[in-house]
């Protein structure tokens, strides 16, 4: 999508689409819980082949529709200086992405935004590993009876896909068209230095909810549509090669390391509600990180369609 979507679209649209998934999250609980009773295990698996099926119609609808639009926006477009028919296509059909399985590596280490929404990743996968370590520690505290947890995680998992889709329908694609990049991309940090801190005063479990419910609520709504538009400014190379190192490589990697360091400061002595404190400075980082991120797509747009940019927001 961030190579077929334009910026401005992007924009509009990332939040809205994001639904879809937080959705089908939903869609696809209650139907396993639902079913498994009565068709088993297996032909579960059948009825995941048709909905993978009907997945790969709407991307084949989806192409068509991009090229069309496309065409379109192209037909629309002003001649541009040097007495070309049309401006040069953002990306030509069938063009095929050249370059070895090192290429994602070395564009990401070229680029100061790319390494930037390295550090956006890493800075949000240390808090994550935190609070879901920190999560583990208040909750086996609070109920020995595995049920209980059992309950209580999927209360937290219902509130999440709740006030993600509500966020996602009404609020996501305003927020970043009234108030721009920048401050999107700082949101959900925001959220994260109020709960780190909260949970450092108060380390319980009814402060634990709550902050876990809009924590993931904030990244599943705001921040991940908010880092796939910052790709809609560079290359198609670095959307599917660097792209995706900064999706695996940079993402997991993240995640165990920052699970070794809540392992060695617990170590060293230091308990839930000094860890809790020293996460407020991590993400205060994370929010600058997304704001410089911001500005810097605002830039790069800019820079490739002045009177896109100046109609956007942000």
């Amino acid at each position: 999508m961030a190579d077929l979507f334009t910026n401005e679209q992007a924009r509009r649209l990332f939040g809205f689409i994001a639904a879809g998934g937080s959705a089908g999250a939903v869609a696809g609980s209650a139907l396993t819980a639902a079913l498994v009773v009565r068709i088993g295990v297996t032909n579960l698996l059948l009825i995941s082949v048709l909905l993978l099926g009907g997945a790969l119609v709407c991307v084949h609808r989806f192409l068509r529709w991009a090229q069309k639009d496309r065409e379109a926006r192209l037909e629309g477009s002003p001649q541009p200086p040097g007495g070309a028919d049309k401006p040069e296509p953002p990306w030509p059909q069938g063009a095929a992405i050249g370059g070895g399985v090192w290429t994602g590596v070395k564009q990401v280490f070229q680029s100061r935004y790319l390494l930037g929404i390295c550090l956006y990743i890493l800075l949000y996968t240390t808090l994550s590993t935190f609070l879901y370590l920190e999560q583990a520690h208040i909750v086996r505290g609070a109920f020995d009876d595995p049920v209980k947890r059992t309950a209580l995680f999927a209360s937290i998992n219902l509130g999440v896909n709740v006030l993600t889709i509500l966020t996602q329908l009404f609020l996501t694609g305003r927020i970043v068209a009234v108030f721009g990049l920048p401050v999107t991309l700082a949101l959900a940090p925001a959220l994260v230095m109020l709960g780190f801190a909260g949970l450092g005063f108060f380390p319980v479990l009814g402060v634990l909810v709550a902050f876990q419910v809009v924590r993931r609520a904030g990244n599943f709504a705001l921040a991940c549509p908010a880092r796939e538009v910052l790709f809609t400014v560079v290359g198609r190379e670095e959307k599917y090669k660097a792209k995706n190192f900064i999706d695996t490589v940079v993402y997991r990697e993240g995640d165990a390391v920052s699970g070794w360091v809540f392992a060695g400061l617990s170590g060293l002595g230091m308990g839930l509600s000094a860890i809790a404190f020293l996460a407020v400075p991590i993400a205060a980082g994370w929010l600058m990180t997304g704001v410089s991120l911001g500005r810097k797509q605002d830039r790069l747009r800019s820079e490739a369609d002045p009177l896109a940019a100046g109609a956007g927001g942000g």
